[in-house]
């Protein structure tokens, strides 16, 4: 089995920022960047200290998939993943980077995650059992857990910077972050991309329970003065998405996954709680993944992988 690519070391590029995931990095040109999938994978806003081998690989496949199948709905920020298309100082780090890279369109990322949630689950529930509410909107009295929502709804997030939390956040509370006429405009198209989705995913044997959208804004090739509102980061991979087999669905208890819930239900298994982020019993080492959990984890994204490019999922 391949070791996993913890870090990207492109000494010859200036690094933006080593996010949960992704490195970022500036390019010859002003209006590009270079965005690398490595093989971190981060639970509860925490990274682990073991990473899933290759992950970033496939991460990157599923993303360059989607993107190409909602372009019609909205621009995205690719360039190319084509790393001998790439900048010559870039291409120099071919072994490093082939497979796990993408070439983007720089833009001014809109500071809010757009989740979009199609079914009752995760920290929507967790409020639902609490309040009746989700992200502080009403829903129906007598839900279950894993139920289908009445209709899809964007439950909108903070972006926190690393080692913070992200925070749930009302759509109100959005509206006044970013303003409210950009709000609605970008969750009007989160939501059309998650239904368009969605409906893909369910005829090739998944339910895609939720997904997380982030967008950016860039300079209008129209004759208007507002920006272009463009989708950025990764797009309905397995690390921000709840994929769910169709053929195991039964509302009113958790469902078997094939995304991050996984090793969610494990590091609480071991001890994970909130407060012991630095590691177990708060030791500052961090914690690790076991390797049936490693194994287990390429599994699953591989299986959502192949079941989303199945040409001839079953009727």
């Amino acid at each position: 089995m391949p070791s996993a690519l913890l870090t990207t070391d492109l000494q010859d590029l200036t690094l933006i920022s080593r996010g949960k995931v992704r490195d970022v990095y500036h390019t010859s040109s002003e209006d590009l960047l270079l965005f690398v999938a490595t093989d971190r994978i981060s639970v509860f806003d925490v990274i682990l200290k073991d990473g899933i081998p290759d992950k970033g690989k496939t991460l990157t496949r599923i993303s360059l998939f989607w993107f190409e199948k909602l372009k019609g709905i909205v621009p995205n920020h690719l360039v190319t993943a084509d790393i001998d298309e790439m900048p010559e100082e870039v291409r120099k780090y071919k072994d490093q980077l082939d497979g796990r890279s993408m070439l983007v369109k720089k833009a001014k990322v809109i500071p809010i995650e757009f989740i979009v949630r199609g079914y009752l689950t995760g920290s929507a529930w967790a409020e639902y059992k609490k309040t009746g509410t989700m992200h502080g909107m009403p829903l129906p009295e007598g839900m279950v857990e894993s139920q289908r929502l009445p209709q899809p709804l964007v439950t909108p997030s903070t972006k926190a910077e690393q080692g913070a939390h992200d925070e749930n956040i009302s759509p109100d509370r959005a509206g006044q972050l970013i303003g409210s006429k950009v709000y609605t405009r970008v969750a009007d198209i989160a939501l059309k991309l998650y239904s368009t989705a969605a409906e893909y995913a369910y005829s090739h044997g998944l339910i895609l329970a939720d997904t997380k959208f982030e967008f950016g804004l860039i300079p209008s090739t129209a004759d208007t003065s507002e920006d272009e509102v463009i989708l950025v980061d990764e797009v309905l991979t397995p690390d921000s998405s709840r994929y769910w087999p169709l053929d195991q669905y039964v509302p009113g208890k958790p469902q078997p996954s094939f995304d991050k819930q996984y090793v969610r239900d494990w590091l609480v298994s071991v001890g994970y709680r909130k407060g012991l982020e630095s590691g177990p019993g708060g030791s500052g080492e961090g914690w690790g993944i076991d390797e049936a959990v490693i194994q287990g984890t390429q599994r699953r994204y591989s299986e959502a992988e192949e079941m989303l490019k199945n040409e001839s999922p079953e009727a």
